[in-house]
């Protein structure tokens, strides 16, 4: 029996990535004050992690701000505020893995680089 062809072992890899940062990260407190450095610090642990060759997080500001108008000024980071994408290149393949909400889901997809 062989291993994973190498369009597999790609996918593999950036869902990986993909649920990572998702499961690492939702629930984490945030604001308008720390939205960028919450951002920043989502991307370089996604860069730290094998095959990553770029990443990009984003938390939707209006989403953020919806959300943290409390007397507190913050809320908790949820799957509606984010999207995500991360470049995975392995065994000769490269495929951007994608987190956003869509339909009331945070969604993952991948697109492949043909």
């Amino acid at each position: 029996m062989g291993g994973p062809t190498p369009r597999e072992q790609c996918a593999f890899e950036a869902g990986i990535k993909l649920g990572a940062v998702f499961h690492q990260f939702v629930g984490t407190p945030v604001s308008e004050a720390s939205r960028v450095s919450l951002e920043e610090a989502m991307r370089r642990a996604l860069l730290n992690q094998p095959y990553v060759r770029e990443a990009r997080v984003c938390i939707n500001r209006e989403k953020l701000r919806l959300a943290s108008e409390n007397p507190f000024g913050y809320t908790s980071l949820s799957p509606e505020m984010l999207e995500v994408e991360v470049v995975v290149e392995c065994t000769g393949v490269r495929c951007t893995g994608k987190l956003a909400y869509r339909d009331g889901y945070p969604l993952m997809w991948l697109e492949f680089e043909e």
